[in-house]
């Protein structure tokens, strides 16, 4: 028999620490939970929000509607000589997953090391740090589809991946929910040092040949040192995309701005690090109300204690606008704004 639950607080729910409230509420533990669920149609016909680890989103008010928590588990592996197909369920965190590749010796994720959030999310968000993105290891997913009731596999060329993209942001949004990940990996490492403080760390620790568990451990040293942990200060992470722009409008900006933080993002596009330009407008480590930017990284808004989603969400219209003024260049948010 389903639990569904009413007005329960979202507060635990969401790494923000927003307090908001959703009308009703089910936990996810089996994927034919979810078939039974949408037998009845008062819950086919409700909005919807499908929760993992709620690291990726900012409520701006309560949810009228029935917030579906993933909380299916369990991780298999399958080896195929140098290949190892790892299979995990949506609701497993993400760097227990990652964790678990590392300690086998299973190449591929080391660079995704400790992003919040849960598996069945990360192919829709096409997660991506130092590098890597969740495409570059993604084999497959197991997804429900709400309208029939059937379950679907979507291989890696019916993702559409890009950056921070998928066709689950978009042509399929709200259509499918995704039950479990497939993931390729390898038993022969080809690691990705040259991005970030990656290489610089490494030569500090006197690493000259690194493991996976060597280039593990330095992501997530480094990444420890940048961003707040979300359970002693609310946040979501990176809140703004790095924006990608064509090779002549960056020209234009780095005429202005020589220093101007860049990456090569290929087809004559070049991608710019938000941080920076968002640093440039004096934003980091600002406070503003309870609500601010991180001191040790401007892409990072905080709740500071008991800020509303609204507030957050002003501060970085704010920081949008600034960006826009002072470089040309819109900022697109990476977070999910509910509400």
């Amino acid at each position: 028999m389903l639990q569904i639950q009413e007005n329960i607080s979202l507060e635990n729910f969401n790494t923000f620490g927003i307090e908001v409230f959703a009308r009703y509420f089910i936990e996810i533990n089996h994927p034919n939970e979810l078939i039974e669920l949408f037998m009845d149609p008062q819950w086919f016909n409700m909005e919807r929000l499908i929760l993992g680890g709620g690291s990726n989103m900012l409520f701006r008010k309560d949810f009228d509607g029935l917030v579906i928590r993933m909380n299916i588990r369990g991780i298999d592996h399958r080896i195929n000589r140098d290949e190892v197909f790892v299979a995990a369920g949506a609701g497993e965190v993400w760097n227990d997953l990652v964790n678990y590749c590392v300690k086998h010796e299973y190449a591929g994720l080391e660079n995704l090391s400790l992003i919040p959030g849960s598996v069945g999310a990360s192919p829709i968000q096409n997660i991506g740090a130092y590098g890597v993105e969740l495409k570059d290891v993604f084999f497959s997913c197991n997804a429900f589809e709400i309208a029939s009731g059937k379950f679907k596999t979507f291989m890696k060329e019916d993702c559409n991946f890009d950056y921070r993209d998928s066709v689950f942001k978009n042509d399929m949004k709200g259509q499918y929910i995704i039950v479990s990940v497939k993931f390729r990996l390898s038993l022969v490492p080809d690691l990705k040092l040259h991005y970030g403080a990656i290489k610089e760390e490494l030569e500090k620790r006197h690493i000259t040949e690194p493991t996976i568990k060597d280039v593990s451990e330095v992501v997530s040293h480094i990444r420890v040192s940048k961003l707040p942990d979300p359970s002693t200060i609310g946040n979501a992470g990176s809140f703004f995309k790095n924006p990608v722009i064509d090779k002549d409008e960056f020209q234009a900006i780095q005429s202005f701005f020589p220093d101007v933080v860049n990456y090569p993002a290929g087809n004559g596009q070049v991608k710019l690090a938000a941080g920076w330009l968002i640093e440039q407008c004096g934003w980091k480590g600002i406070i503003v109300g309870r609500t601010g930017t991180w001191k040790n990284q401007a892409l990072v808004l905080v709740n500071h204690g008991d800020a509303s989603g609204e507030e957050v969400y002003t501060l970085s219209s704010q920081i949008i606008d600034s960006v826009y003024t002072k470089f040309g260049v819109k900022l697109e948010r990476e977070v999910n704004i509910i509400g």
